[in-house]
């Protein structure tokens, strides 16, 4: 048998980690601060017959967009873009609150962390990043494709986002210090 929390529909359990709050907050910290170069810099770079290109994610979405594909570039900007960032400043903003122990809105905060745990599979970065690897290795016999900074940043920012998500203890939200 086990205990669920009426609160925020957890698993209570007789052990809790003590260093949640502080491992969450490093990895979606380091999360937040990949994000940026994840989407600056190119993620491929490709020589096929002379010609040279490098594209970012955002250069991809505009590329989608500007051949009428609307649906798939509003998807891909949602899901590697708009998802994630929401996701890890939710996260980063319920350690926050929940270190300084705030007995305000904490059913709101619980239905935050509710809304992280489902938009959570809509963040398709570990699906997206395994279509680039894929493609890496597919294309290598008709060109040379190089994976570039952006690639390495995002790669990174999806195994924090992975690893924040689950070191977070929902049942600190209801803590008070």
């Amino acid at each position: 048998m086990v205990a669920e929390c009426i609160r925020c529909g957890s698993f209570v359990a007789a052990r809790r980690s003590t260093h949640s709050l502080h491992v969450t907050a490093a990895l979606s910290l380091a999360a937040l601060i990949l994000y940026v170069p994840a989407n600056i810099y190119p993620m491929l770079k490709m020589y096929m017959y002379g010609a040279y290109s490098e594209n970012t994610v955002w250069e991809g979405i505009v590329v989608l967009a500007q051949n009428d594909e609307w649906l798939v570039a509003i998807v891909v900007f949602m899901a590697s873009m708009v998802i994630p960032l929401v996701k890890l400043a939710g996260l980063f903003s319920l350690v926050i609150t929940a270190h300084m122990g705030w007995a305000r809105r904490l059913r709101e905060r619980t239905k935050l962390y509710k809304l992280i745990d489902a938009i959570g599979p809509w963040a398709m970065l570990d699906v997206f990043l395994l279509a680039i690897l894929v493609a890496l290795v597919k294309l290598n016999a008709l060109a040379k494709v190089i994976p570039g900074p952006g690639l390495v940043a995002f790669t990174l920012v999806v195994v924090l986002t992975m690893f924040a998500s689950a070191a977070f203890d929902p049942k600190l939200i209801w803590e008070r210090r």
